[in-house]
């Protein structure tokens, strides 16, 4: 089971570092969210943006795997 637990933290590690790599500063994000405000944003980051998309694939693979136990 920690193999699980290690699968879901490299994941979420990876989706952190996407974020901070590509899309702290983003210049497309900012603008459409000034300029669109930040619905439009967040639908083109999600539909159009390749970062978007691979972060919409890792977060598929959180959903696939098992949920944490409660304590």
């Amino acid at each position: 089971m920690g193999k699980k637990r290690n699968r879901r933290k490299e994941i979420l590690d990876q989706i952190a570092w996407l974020e901070e790599t590509y899309c702290d500063g983003c210049f497309l994000k900012s603008t459409f969210r000034k300029e669109y405000g930040k619905t439009y944003a967040q639908s083109f980051c999600i539909q159009q943006c390749t970062v978007g998309e691979q972060m919409r694939q890792y977060g598929e693979m959180l959903l696939s795997a098992p949920p944490r136990p409660r304590r």
